[in-house]
């Protein structure tokens, strides 16, 4: 039995929690990419609650394989992420002590989103001591909608907070704009790094 995941832009909490709490992951690298999901999006919480930020992409008439999607440069995006990021987290308890580290990610012009997202998950590992490598698929692994532990397509903007066997539990912590809205469940997992720092890895180790 394995985990299946795709590959995710600044992945959700419950991505992570199946990271670090199973042993056999994986993620699919043979699909075609799929608009409109985490692949190149991911979900904080701003002044004004949820905000969604996306990587562009370079348009194709043809079906791309997710390792052959491009990024688009065209606008600034990199710029904007991390003003976004800033107004987001600048106040919160550990966002000077891991901005840094986080920035070299967003000074690199990545040619592919792939490339991107794999060394995002690294240095996420490094940050908060996951201790693991990455495993791709070989091939394309048909969907099998029976399958409880494909979360390749589960895991979605549109089914926030949903898996096919229910297993994620999202455990209360203070965000940065508690004061202005209810708990926001399973953001990026910047949300995380930046309101819990060194306990965000017993915090995912809660959080099945």
């Amino acid at each position: 039995m394995f985990i299946l995941l795709s590959t995710a832009y600044f992945p959700n909490i419950q991505y992570f929690s199946k990271l670090e709490n199973y042993n056999n992951v994986v993620i699919e690298q043979h699909e075609n990419y799929v608009k409109k999901t985490f692949r190149n999006r991911c979900e904080i919480s701003g002044a004004n609650g949820k905000l969604s930020l996306s990587v562009p992409i370079e348009k194709s008439k043809e079906k791309l394989k997710i390792t052959q999607v491009k990024i688009d440069y065209s606008e600034n995006w990199q710029k904007n992420h991390l003003k976004a990021i800033e107004a987001a987290y600048g106040l919160s308890p550990f966002y000077e002590f891991y901005i840094d580290d986080l920035k070299t990610l967003f000074e690199n012009k990545y040619k592919y989103l792939f490339q991107l997202n794999s060394d995002i998950l690294n240095s996420v590992f490094n940050l908060i001591g996951i201790k693991k490598q990455l495993k791709f698929t070989d091939n394309f692994i048909e969907i099998d909608e029976q399958n409880k532990y494909d979360l390749r397509f589960s895991l979605h903007p549109k089914k926030h907070m949903q898996t096919q066997d229910n297993e994620f539990v999202a455990n209360r912590y203070i965000q940065t704009f508690s004061n202005k809205f209810e708990f926001i469940p399973n953001l990026s997992i910047l949300d995380l790094i930046f309101n819990l720092g060194p306990e965000s890895l017993e915090y995912l180790h809660k959080t099945v």
